[in-house]
């Protein structure tokens, strides 16, 4: 058996929290009970956030979601998300979510909610079907959205030195003669500024 870390169980319960309530909150004896089941099945922490958010995005669409939420409600949700994982697995190593991640520097290597993010856009990245496929513009859309999360993970995780680069770029910029606000500088910015954060943590974002 694989134990969770501490920062696993303060993930879980930030994202319980948040979903649950609005509010910070702990979890209950009766939850703890089941976060010991999950450890015990070495489910990944990864896996039992995805479902919990799979969970709270499909009850707020119901006209009346049951009142009472616990862990064990998940259970479901977890279990289709371990077989998901196990059959990506199957599928053959171009499609591990987590290859490349291990190039990734520290601290943010160590995150699980960055490292859960890296995944999910993988996950996308591998399946993409055809521009000719009816659903490949949808498909597009969620991968952008995806590879966004974590470049905002990653970003976050600068602190004070994501100014300094800010900084940079601004001077890089002004200095080929964009006018600040322009679309073209929203372009460049985005463009540069994915590269940069990459850059500093030598994440692997292909063209970023």
């Amino acid at each position: 058996m694989t134990a969770y870390t501490r920062e696993e169980k303060d993930w879980l319960e930030r994202e319980w929290a948040f979903r649950a309530w609005g509010r910070a909150g702990l979890l209950s004896t009766d939850d703890y009970r089941q976060v010991l089941a999950w450890e015990a099945e070495a489910v990944p922490m990864d896996l039992v956030v995805a479902a919990l958010n799979a969970f709270f995005d499909r009850r707020e669409k119901r006209e009346k979601p049951r009142t009472f939420v616990a862990l064990k409600h998940l259970d479901r949700d977890v279990a289709k998300a371990v077989k998901l994982r196990e059959s990506l697995l199957r599928a053959g190593p171009e499609l591990e979510a987590g290859k490349g991640w291990i190039q990734v520097k520290a601290p943010l290597r160590e995150d699980p909610a960055a490292k859960a993010a890296f995944e999910a856009w993988r996950r996308l990245q591998v399946s993409a079907p055809s521009p000719e496929a009816a659903g490949y513009l949808d498909h597009h859309d969620q991968e952008r959205e995806a590879r966004a999360a974590l470049l905002a993970l990653a970003e976050a995780a600068l602190g004070p030195a994501a100014e300094a680069l800010r900084e940079e770029l601004r001077q890089r910029l002004e200095a080929a003669d964009m006018k600040e606000g322009s679309l073209v500088w929203k372009r460049a910015w985005n463009h540069h500024w994915a590269r940069l954060v990459a850059s500093a943590w030598n994440l692997p974002l292909g063209g970023a």
